[in-house]
């Protein structure tokens, strides 16, 4: 993949999760030329999901809900598209609240449907931002650059922070200020696949208000997986006090405190992952924010739920923020 000064895109996006592939959405239907870059093998960031075996995982976020009329449309038409529905209203000892959605068969789907018509390019780390006041210069991992009019940032804010200033991109005490402020917790998640099911009751899932397990789900009563496999979630204040210690000592001890919940279904297998950046605990009051506004830049828009609220919706929100800044612009 080479993309030359002599060919200048539109607009780059890093970051390939629910934000980044919304923007790209909102600005393709515009017909600006876009192309989005990920660290990652696939597409969906927090949006993830693994197998062991023929067992099936959402490891990372597990359900969503819509709140505004403009992103309850946007649910319809995946629903629609088969790459969502409704997963519960309610569980054991939770009132009804607002409908809880899953992709299917799996979150990530949702990703990939977003990603279809794009240009997304994985494994491609920028490691370099830079600009000559009128173009952004990007250079890649692979030493290729990409030459783009305006960029968007989606990652979590402390390796944007990271990403800017490895480059000349100067920010004033205010805007780095407000942007420290942002605060993430961190999550360890441990995906078990059981040989027996589970004893949670449907819909499959429990979030836990205290102690040290956050959530728990069964894949299989969940409709992703076809053998009974648990997602346990562990508390963020339990997660960062153990995220460094060994993941095979944590995740056996994340299981048996998880036992009473699921019951004595034995363990044949599991695996953990570390979310270093889970979920945003301190956000900022934009939808998305246009840093350049108050810089000698070219565009360059931040976006993510750390922007417009710490959920799925948020994400979404915050992409379409990004995207309708930058129409603006090149009006």
């Amino acid at each position: 993949m080479s993309n030359s000064s002599s060919q200048v895109i539109d607009t780059l996006i890093i970051g390939s999760g629910l934000a980044g592939l919304s923007a790209a959405n909102r600005l393709t239907a515009q017909g600006l030329s876009v192309t989005v870059i990920d660290k990652g093998r696939g597409v969906g960031g927090r949006l993830a999901a693994r197998r062991i075996g023929d067992a099936v995982f959402d490891h990372g976020a597990q359900f969503f809900t819509a709140r505004s009329e403009q992103f309850k449309t946007c649910v319809n038409q995946w629903i629609k598209s088969g790459v969502a529905e409704q997963w519960y209203q309610s569980y054991p000892g939770q009132p009804n609240g607002h409908p809880r959605y899953r992709g299917v068969p799996t979150m990530v789907s949702i990703a990939k449907h977003l990603a279809k018509d794009q240009t997304v390019i994985q494994s491609t780390r920028a490691e370099h931002l830079s600009h000559d006041g009128h173009y952004w210069t990007i250079k890649l991992e692979s030493q290729e650059s990409i030459v783009a009019r305006s960029v968007v940032i989606t990652s979590p804010v402390p390796q944007t922070l990271d990403l800017l200033n490895l480059g000349n991109n100067s920010l004033s005490v205010d805007i780095l200020e407000r942007l420290q402020k942002i605060k993430y917790e961190s999550c360890i998640a441990v995906m078990a696949v059981l040989d027996a099911p589970s004893s949670l009751e449907d819909p499959g899932a429990l979030a836990i208000d205290e102690g040290p397990i956050a959530w728990i789900s069964d894949n299989h009563k969940k409709g992703a997986s076809p053998l009974p496999a648990l997602t346990i979630h562990a508390s963020g204040e339990f997660s960062q006090a153990n995220f460094n210690r060994d993941r095979n000592e944590v995740g056996k001890e994340l299981i048996e405190l998880a036992r009473p919940l699921f019951g004595s279904a034995p363990v044949s297998d599991f695996q953990v992952h570390g979310w270093l950046y889970s979920k945003p605990t301190n956000t900022d009051n934009e939808a998305s924010f246009l840093l350049s506004a108050s810089l000698k830049m070219p565009p360059l828009v931040l976006a993510g739920d750390a922007f417009a609220g710490p959920r799925f919706e948020g994400a979404v929100l915050s992409g379409w923020s990004a995207a309708e800044q930058l129409k603006t612009l090149f009006k």
